[in-house]
């Protein structure tokens, strides 16, 4: 028996949003992406932090959208099928698991009182130049912004592919 398909409706659609405020956290993102790939970002690494905070976060929208984006640029189902479990599987390099680690601390700040200790903001400074984790807490910011906004409006997974398409 497989599960029946839940009918999703958002809660509020991204025209009832203030004028402008869409067009601007889109131009953010934008801005925080290209500075992440001239900073040194791979795309790889700029994927799974996209994901890994999407999980946290259980925005299906930017998991949708992020794991589909991760997949067509060659991402292999190994590093996707275990991200949520980073720190147990092979797959992932010392730099990504840093920035996995800042993503982490980055999108859980209720969940401590040091939010982001000292010694994961090291670990990532290690792996990473002032302008490439500097670019990396800016994408950690854009996408948990996505999130929220997603999450709290009651956005649809796949409801974005129309609208890239349209």
């Amino acid at each position: 028996m497989t599960p029946k398909e839940q009918t999703v409706e958002a809660r509020l659609t991204q025209t009832a949003m203030p004028p402008g405020a869409f067009e601007a956290l889109q131009a953010f993102s934008n801005a925080a992406l290209k500075t992440a790939r001239k900073a040194g970002l791979s795309r790889s690494t700029i994927d799974l932090v996209e994901l890994r905070a999407s999980q946290i976060n259980a925005c299906a929208v930017c998991l949708d959208m992020h794991s589909r984006a991760a997949k067509k640029a060659g991402e292999s189902d190994e590093r996707l099928n275990t991200l949520a479990a980073w720190r147990e599987a092979p797959y992932f390099t010392d730099a990504e698991r840093a920035a996995l680690a800042l993503t982490e601390a980055g999108t859980r700040l209720a969940d401590r009182a040091d939010a982001v200790p000292d010694d994961i903001y090291a670990a990532a400074a290690r792996h990473y130049d002032e302008p490439a984790l500097a670019a990396l807490v800016v994408m950690i910011a854009a996408i948990n912004a996505w999130n929220r906004l997603n999450v709290i409006t009651g956005q649809v997974a796949g409801d974005w592919t129309a609208q890239v398409a349209g």
